[in-house]
């Protein structure tokens, strides 16, 4: 397998999973990312207990890249502190920007090396990471909330 295919296998895959695509009963914070320029719009929805992202939920629309790179955030966040996730989404943008590029602090990201070449593509570097972004204000806006839920 080629690994262009990859790349298209693992986008589509994401893409159309529907794993974290529902609703959260009882969210301790929900934020939403839009990109004006091309539409995407995602909602963003996290159950957090005593530091540790329990469950995470994904809604709204958005091409196939934004769409993958929300799917694959999602997964790699459930079971992690937010400090960790912070920590993650540094690095999936570090990595977008080219300013982390060692192959083994990379790793870390699993599938979402998937996307590492997106970079290359000045209108789909939003696309891919808008929910990253979405994530660090949701985590920011946690942070700052007093005790409870933050909508």
């Amino acid at each position: 397998m080629e690994l262009g295919d990859l790349y298209t296998e693992i986008v589509t895959q994401y893409s159309c999973s529907q794993r974290h695509r529902h609703p959260l009963e009882h969210p301790d914070v929900t934020m939403r990312g839009v990109n004006p320029s091309c539409g995407d719009d995602i909602s963003l929805a996290l159950e957090v207990e005593g530091g540790i992202i329990k469950k995470a939920a994904i809604s709204g629309s958005g091409c196939a890249i934004s769409e993958a790179s929300a799917a694959i955030m999602a997964d790699m966040i459930e079971g992690k502190s937010t400090e960790e996730a912070d920590r993650l989404a540094e690095l999936f943008l570090g990595m977008i920007r080219k300013t982390v590029t060692d192959e083994n602090e990379l790793e870390e990201l699993e599938d979402a090396l998937a996307l590492q070449n997106i970079s290359n593509m000045p209108a789909r570097v939003k696309c891919a990471v808008l929910a990253w972004h979405t994530l660090q204000g949701a985590l920011k806006k946690l942070e700052t909330s007093p005790q409870g839920t933050v909508g």
